[in-house]
């Protein structure tokens, strides 16, 4: 190769990468220069390069000193070469640090990791999922009208149009086991709903197989969202006339569901040992393990509170309150 392919070649390294290998470079040209200009100060050239890297560093821990005038004159070239340099690489390190956190806070770095939930908009809805998540577990949330993301520092947060496929390759949904779609609160329902069920287009036609609940504010719109793949939908009009309807027959009711909050509901496969026991059993036998057993579920339908006498499947699943 010759000489101006290697500066080219160089040249076109990153601004760090550079000045690490000129100081690099600096540091071992200089401690060799002054191991042989004074080889009893400096008995080794190793010797030479400790001495080299803490001058340039202005550490200067002074085991190795400079006795004669060549032996300066070489110290005080260092200092006026080395120094700047080694001043440029810490100052280019704190430029890339802040660039990366402002790049990471505006929405711009990929998420890189997999094994990880995606959620769709920024609002209250999002905001409480988040309070109910384990703060372990893997988020990335996206949105498009946050300028800058100033909420939990643990969430990755990717800006952008959640209809447009490059966003969701940024999200690296292609590695994600849920989604997430909530409705935009910055359109009216209709609207709203069209936004999610495009959303969700997108995401499955990247990842066909990724689990996904969308949030459907319309009734219309519920079928659409089944066409386009969604594994689970959320009726929030729907539940929130339940919650009011039931306000009416029973006006401590939402007291009572408060308190649903700290008893999560969850489906329990079925174990080899239950197969065979009635629904009055496994009621007994699940409060020895400090679970309310409420329902059994199978792929034709949920029943709550069956007949005592119902007997317990191997297709069947259990819904239990923790």
């Amino acid at each position: 190769m010759r000489w101006y392919e290697f500066l080219a070649s160089y040249w076109r390294l990153s601004p760090l990468i550079r000045t690490i290998l000129t100081i690099t470079i600096i540091i071992f040209l200089f401690g060799t220069a002054i191991h042989i200009v004074e080889p009893k100060t400096f008995s080794t050239a190793f010797d030479g390069v400790w001495w080299a890297l803490v001058t340039t560093t202005t550490i200067g821990y002074g085991d190795f000193v400079p006795q004669t005038t060549v032996g300066k004159l070489v110290a005080i070239a260092l200092i006026l070469i080395g120094t700047a340099f080694v001043s440029a690489y810490f100052a280019a390190l704190s430029a890339k640090a802040v660039s990366r956190e402002n790049a990471l806070s505006a929405g711009e770095l990929p998420y890189t990791k997999g094994n990880h939930v995606i959620l769709v908009g920024w609002n209250e809805r999002i905001r409480q999922l988040l309070a109910f998540m384990p703060s372990n577990m893997p988020c990335v949330v996206i949105d498009e009208t946050l300028k800058r993301w100033d909420v939990p520092e643990h969430i990755h947060f990717i800006k952008g149009n959640p209809t447009h496929d490059d966003i969701w390759k940024k999200a690296n949904v292609s590695e994600a086991h849920t989604v997430i779609i909530s409705a935009n609160q910055h359109k009216n329902e209709t609207e709203a709903d069209l936004a999610s069920i495009v959303t969700l287009l997108t995401v499955k036609s990247l990842h066909p197989s990724v689990y996904a609940v969308v949030e459907i504010l319309t009734t219309p719109q519920v079928d659409n969202a089944k066409h386009a793949g969604a594994d689970q939908i959320i009726e929030t009009n729907q539940w929130i006339s339940f919650l009011m309807a039931n306000c009416l027959s029973s006006p401590n009711v939402l007291n009572d569901i408060e308190q649903l909050k700290k008893h999560p509901i969850v489906r329990l496969p079925i174990r080899d040992e239950w197969i065979g026991m009635s629904f009055a059993s496994m009621l007994i036998e699940l409060k020895k393990e400090g679970l309310l057993l409420i329902g059994i579920a199978n792929e034709q339908h949920v029943t709550v509170n069956p007949p005592s006498h119902i007997v317990i499947q191997r297709t069947d699943e259990l819904i239990v309150l923790q």
